[in-house]
Order: structure tokens, then sequence, then C-alpha cells
């Protein structure tokens, strides 16, 4: 985007992972809103859980009638019937293995639920980005959007593959033990309630601390993660300006504040097992005293006793693991409430109703009552005033127009507001106050895509894609022949290198172009333009990546493409400008001055100034 919009769009960035999600119902019944095509899968998921957990509380119970039925019975006994106890053994077994089976298909349908929500997940996040405005990747970072594909969405996985289920079994679990118990022997529960208490005290004090520190580890993820992504792009400019040792403390900075925070949350994630496996054993012993106690006054059977220790035995462990995994789920929905943010922003709105049509080598507006007006390219703008913030005005009461054919050459310094002229005619922002017409047709009345359609754009960054050269040139228009690629790399001169590179337009392009020069990923660009046969052209800084010797070349097939069209040139290299229909120097977010290139020195004026070298653009 332009320099001149960064500074504007870069107040109020949203700061992630400062804290979990701001509305835990809502985030959870939309992520559930999403898995409604898997309702039955969660159903059986849900059902596979309780016999999971209560297939495991059974099996501690079943030790009751073990050991008064079957064990104490045949003490001393020369000859005991174990024919029951046999029963009793392989219905043990078969509940174990009930539980294994029910443990196994609710672990394996809801990764496949998982996998496939946020795949779908992923969908939905990009189709709508695809319908974003330009101003929703101006406000926010690179790294912050990718972290949300990444981090965010890597999260939500773990949690609904692993985390959820784990968390509702420890719950069932966890339920079904403390019923249990309180069937066995109130009493003894009464202890376990108060052991309960000191738990939850115990999960509460340190999981709030862990769960703080996660939170900070996962911003400091983002933080790094986008810090990497820049300084990849950037490696070019890093080692030009020697800048490898600042780029390395900067990095260690973010790196250590990375590791300061993962380690104190996984500190305080694993001191809390040990102290919930300490206080556990601290009640399995107090249940034992208290047990023998209350078996030496024959309140209670050493059947009672031996099931309601192995159920003490299970008791710590749900609460151990609801506590982790209550944290983890919150980190997933503060993720997940992130994605939905994305999913929530507004998308481009289009209420044009003109369209763009092209038959018969005719470009042609069909208008809203169906009348059809011939595309002729002429551009005017009317009074337009324009800022990217409201606070600061870019463009202030700017006229001027472009009849059909005219060359129109945009110069100024840097900020004054020449790009934002070209962002305002393809509508990637609207204007506050005025209007631009396009063949005497309010653009706001023209549908987005056959505006953009209606241009064609040839930037100084000049963005390749990975893939062939052929398809690179044709993304300027997507049915273009393989025969009208090369006449557009040859009205580009782009052919002459084409052909010298070892498989011709099949040659793959790799990291943007990292394989060309700047001058020749410039070229390709061009010749991407030129495929899509526009009525209006704008060259934005277009030449500034190419030598003397290859713009001479280019001159050529640049005056061929822009034979017949309306062009706007953005340019600081005057020589490009000299044969400009009308140059309108801008300052300020003003016109200053307009005429063509002769008028303009005669008139001495700021264009004068540029062109002798007495004042230079900054």
């Amino acid at each position: 985007m332009a320099a001149e919009t960064d500074k504007q769009t870069k107040k109020g960035l949203p700061q992630r992972g400062k804290k979990g999600p701001g509305n835990l119902r809502a985030t959870s019944l939309r992520l559930l809103a999403i898995m409604r095509p898997y309702r039955l899968r969660l159903a059986a998921v849900l059902l596979a859980i309780l016999g999971s957990s209560g297939a495991a509380v059974a099996s501690s119970y079943y030790l009751k009638p073990l050991f008064n039925n079957y064990i104490l019975p045949f003490v001393g006994q020369q000859n005991p019937d174990l024919s029951g106890f046999a029963r009793l053994m392989a219905l043990m077994g078969g509940v174990y293995l009930l539980g294994a089976a029910c443990t196994f298909i609710y672990n394996r349908v809801m990764l496949v639920i998982s996998t496939n929500t946020l795949a779908q997940i992923r969908r939905d996040m990009f189709r709508h980005m695809q319908s974003l405005p330009l101003k929703y990747f101006d406000t926010h970072p690179n790294g912050e959007v990718m972290s949300l594909y990444t981090n965010d969405t890597d999260a939500l996985h773990d949690v609904l593959s692993m985390g959820l289920p784990q968390l509702l079994a420890s719950a069932a679990t966890l339920l079904g033990v403390l019923a249990a118990m309180l069937f066995l022997s109130p009493t003894l529960t009464l202890l376990v309630l108060l052991m309960l208490a000191l738990m939850l005290l115990a999960v509460r004090l340190i999981g709030r601390r862990s769960g703080y520190y996660f939170k900070r580890q996962q911003a400091a993820i983002g933080s790094l993660n986008g810090y990497v992504e820049e300084m990849i792009g950037g490696q070019k400019v890093i080692k030009v300006f020697q800048h490898e040792a600042a780029c390395k403390q900067d990095f260690d900075r973010l790196n250590q504040e990375l590791c300061q925070a993962s380690t104190n949350a996984h500190t305080f994630a694993n001191i809390l097992m040990p102290v919930m496996m300490n206080l556990s054993y601290v009640h399995y012993a107090l249940t034992a005293v208290l047990g023998a106690v209350l078996a030496v006054y024959g309140w209670l059977d050493l059947g009672t006793i031996a099931a309601f220790l192995q159920l003490t035995r299970q008791f710590a462990q749900p609460v151990t693991q609801i506590s982790q995994q209550f944290n983890n789920v919150l980190l997933a929905l503060a993720g997940a409430e992130r994605i939905f943010a994305l999913l929530d922003e507004q998308p481009e709105q289009d209420e044009g109703q003109v369209q763009l049509l092209h038959e018969g080598g005719q470009w042609q507006w069909r208008q809203a009552d169906g009348s059809l007006r011939p595309v002729r390219g002429e551009v005017r703008l009317e009074n337009v005033t324009f800022g990217y913030t409201p606070e600061k005005t870019v463009l202030h009461n700017v006229s001027f127009y472009a009849k059909p054919g005219q060359k129109i050459a945009l110069v100024g310094s840097t900020g004054a507001g020449k790009t934002t002229v070209t962002n305002l005619l393809n509508r990637f922002y609207d204007i506050e106050q005025g209007r631009i017409l396009y063949d005497g047709i309010d653009i706001k009345q023209i549908k987005k895509a056959d505006l953009r359609r209606s241009l064609a754009f040839v930037l100084q960054d000049s963005h390749l894609f990975s893939g062939s050269i052929r398809d690179n040139i044709r993304y300027g228009r997507l049915d273009a022949t393989d025969a009208e690629v090369e006449e557009a790399a040859r009205l580009a001169n782009a052919e002459g290198f084409i052909r010298q590179l070892p498989q011709g337009y099949d040659t793959v392009i790799s990291g943007d172009g990292g394989n060309l020069s700047q001058g020749q990923r410039q070229l390709l660009t061009i010749a991407r333009a030129a495929v899509a046969n526009p009525p209006v052209l704008v060259l934005d800084e277009a030449t500034s990546s190419i030598d003397t010797r290859t713009e001479a070349l280019i001159e050529k097939g640049m005056n061929r493409l822009m034979e017949g069209r309306t062009v706007f040139v953005i340019a600081h290299r005057l020589s490009t400008v000299r044969n400009a229909n009308a140059i309108l120097v801008i300052e300020g977010g003003q016109i200053i001055e307009r005429g063509d290139h002769a008028d303009l020195l005669r008139q001495k004026g700021r264009y004068y100034q540029l062109y002798t070298g007495l004042f230079e653009l900054s």
C-alpha cells in the first residue's frame, strides 16, 4: 500500500493474546453452530464419554462385591466354589474392554470432527478475507493475520480433538465417582468434599497464575512470528544496511520474552500436578484411617472400604485434568474469538448496478435500465476531499479530468496524495466529499468488480505469484490464450529475457520472483497489464525499478500499450512524463500546477524547479 497511508493506518492495532474470550458463552455457541453438521457424531461422542467414565467408576465399585461375596467368605475354605468369582471377574473384564472401546471411539470421532471443523473455519476465513476492503489489510499486520491461520487454529484443533473430550470425560468421571462414593459411604464422602474444596483452592491459586502466563505466551508467539515473517521478507534490506546484529538483538529480546512467559506458564502448570497428587495421597491416607476406624466399630465392611479407596485414587486425576484443560479451552476460545472477529469484519460494500461488457472487441457499460453506453475512458474528479482517518485529510478539494486517450501524469513529493488518487479510482477507499465520474457515471454506481476490470495497474511493487511466467502474465486475464500471453510479453518487450530462460514461458518463479531481476519482474507486471487489455491504464512508478536502457527498450511497447487508452502515470522520474497531455503537480493534497511539459517549464514554478534540479522530490 502507499507509504502515505502507513502512519495513518497503524494506529489502534489489535493486541493479541492479552485476555481470554470477551464473551465465553457467545463464542462457544457460535463454535457449536459450526459443528452442527456433526451433531449425530457429537451425540455418539457424548455417549462414548459416558460409557468410558461409567466403566471406570463401575470397575472400582465391583471391588465391594468382590471382597464381600467372594474373597472374605472364601478365607479358610478348602475347596471354595469359584464359579461366581469367575463370572464377576469376567464381568469386570468386559467392563474394562467396554471402557477402552468407548475411549477409542470418542477420541477417534472427535479427531475427525475437529479436523473437518478446522478445515471449514480456514475455508470460511480465506473466502471472507477475499471480500474484505483493503483498509483491513492496511490496519492489520501480515503476521497478525497469519497467526489466525496458524496459532489460533492449531490451539482450537488441539482443544477440539483432545482437550474438550478429556474435559468432558474428566467431569463425567468426577460426577460418577462422587455419586458412587455417596452411595457407598456418606460419612467418608464428607471427607472427600472437604478435600475437594482444598483441591479447588489450589487449582484456583495455581491455575490463575498459569493462565496469566499462558496468555502472555500466546501474545509473545504472535509477536515473534510477525517479526520473523517481516525479517524474512526484508533480508536484502537487512544485508544491504548491515543490520544483522540489530535484528539478532531484537529477535533475542522477543525470543527471551517468549521463553520467559513459556517457562512461567509451564512452571505453574507443572506445579499443579505434584500438588494435586500429594493432596490425593493425603486424602487417600485420611480415608484409609477413617475407614479403618469405621470398620472397627462395625459401621463399614471391608468391601466398601476397598471400593471407596479405589475411587479415592480415581478422584484427584479428573480434578487435575479439568483444571489443566480449562485454561487450554479458554485460550482456544480466545483464538476462536479472534477468528470470528475476522469473519465478522464487514465485507466491501458494493451498491453499484452498472456492469462492464466486452463483446465484439468493444467495451460497453450496461446501465441499470438495460441501456448500453460505450466505454470511452473519460475520468473526472470533482471537488474530491478524502482522508484515510478522520483526523487527517490527504486530498483537499481536488478536481481534474482526463479525456479519452489522454495521458495524465501526477508528480509531487512522497505523501503528497498521488497514489491516493489511484486508490480512489478503483474504490479501494470511498471518498467523503465530491465525486468521481467515469464516462459520466459516478463510480459508486458501477459494480466494483467491473470497475476494477476496466482498469489495469502496474505498481511499483512488482508482486509475482508462485507458478510459471505464463501463469503470472495470464493473471491479468485468466481466460487469455497462450498466443495472447506471448503477444502481451512482446508488447512489453519481456519476450527477450523470457526466451533465454531454461523453460521459457514455463519457467517456474519462486519466492515472489526471486530468481529474476527487479527489472525483469517489472516487465512481467507490465505484460500482465497488457494482457488484460483495459480501457484505462494506471502506471504507479512502473519504471522506477528499470534501468534507462531497459526503459528505452520498452518505451515503444509502452506507447503501443497506451495507444487509445486513458493513462494515469505517477512518476518521480520526470523524463517519463514529458510526453503527457497534462501534468498535475500535487503538494499537500492539492493540485498546485497543471499543464503540459512546455507550459509548466514556461511557468517556472515547482515543476520547473523539479525538472531543472533546483528542487528535489523527497
